[in-house]
């Protein structure tokens, strides 16, 4: 199954540590998303929060991985509901891709660009 894990301490540049980490407002979108959506598909991710993916000049950030497919590292995520939704559409993709590949022109908009990392599944 993939896991769709989003940094929860990502914050711009400019938000002052005492205010909410947008990585963490993106997270409630997403688990808002999947709890009140009506996409079946978005049912097979797991969403995980972690306290730091390492994108920090690049955040929001969130990643996909699931065991014997590629993992993705995506980074400049705002932390709408527009971005939760998709980030779910794109899980869903990964998890029904043999290889968990997602070219660039099968991701939604949001995750076209932003690219940090793409790995090879695990020997």
């Amino acid at each position: 199954m993939t896991e769709l894990i989003i940094c929860t301490t990502c914050r711009t540049t400019d938000t002052p540590r005492e205010h909410r980490a947008a990585g963490d407002i993106l997270l409630e979108a997403v688990q808002a998303a999947q709890a009140f959506g009506e996409q079946p598909k978005w049912a097979m991710v797991t969403v995980r929060a972690m306290a730091c993916l390492g994108g920090c000049s690049r955040s929001c950030t969130a990643a996909f991985q699931a065991q014997g497919k590629h993992s993705y590292l995506f980074g400049d995520l705002a932390a709408t509901d527009d971005v939760a939704q998709q980030l779910l559409d794109c899980a869903a993709l990964h998890q029904l891709a043999p290889d968990g590949a997602l070219p660039r022109e099968s991701r939604p908009s949001a995750l076209v660009g932003g690219m940090l990392a793409r790995l090879p599944p695990a020997l």
